[in-house]
């Protein structure tokens, strides 16, 4: 059985000036993986993720639920004939929710929570998609990556 409650803080490790828009504007750039689109982040403050992802930052959100409810209302406005979901990635292991929530062994140090929105009809396109969800200021920080938590 799977828990799908989504994590206490999720963290997106990526270039400050794309995070600040993040922050200031719930700006996120969807993108397209496995007939989904996807936008990815983590669940743990991992300094080695800085270099994995190439990021000078990271955004943290501390109000998961509001965030993901925010962020799935925006999606829907968007692609109103779109289904979305949001989990954990599975690692190594073929993931209940699907081929867009598995990914090998050798990444399971990202540790994902991911969110993905599937067409529900065919032909529509997968290309990226910008959303917007408004300012985060209320629940969300940047921090660089010599900030660590005590």
């Amino acid at each position: 059985m799977h828990d799908y409650q989504r994590p206490p803080t999720l963290y997106r490790y990526g270039i400050r000036e794309d995070l600040e828009l993040a922050l200031s504007q719930g700006q996120f750039i969807l993108r397209p993986a496995a007939s989904c689109l996807t936008l990815s982040f983590s669940q743990v403050w991992e300094p080695k993720l800085f270099e994995l992802f190439a990021a000078d930052a990271c955004l943290v959100i501390h109000n998961t639920e509001e965030f993901g409810e925010r962020l799935h209302r925006a999606v829907q406005r968007a692609l109103p004939s779109w289904a979305g979901i949001d989990g954990a990635v599975e690692y190594g292991v073929r993931a209940a929710l699907g081929a867009a929530f598995s990914k090998t062994a050798a990444e399971a140090q990202e540790r994902e929570w991911q969110f993905a929105w599937r067409a529900m009809q065919a032909n529509l396109s997968l290309n990226p998609l910008v959303v917007k969800v408004g300012n985060l200021e209320n629940y969300a920080e940047l921090r660089s990556r010599d900030t660590y938590l005590a």
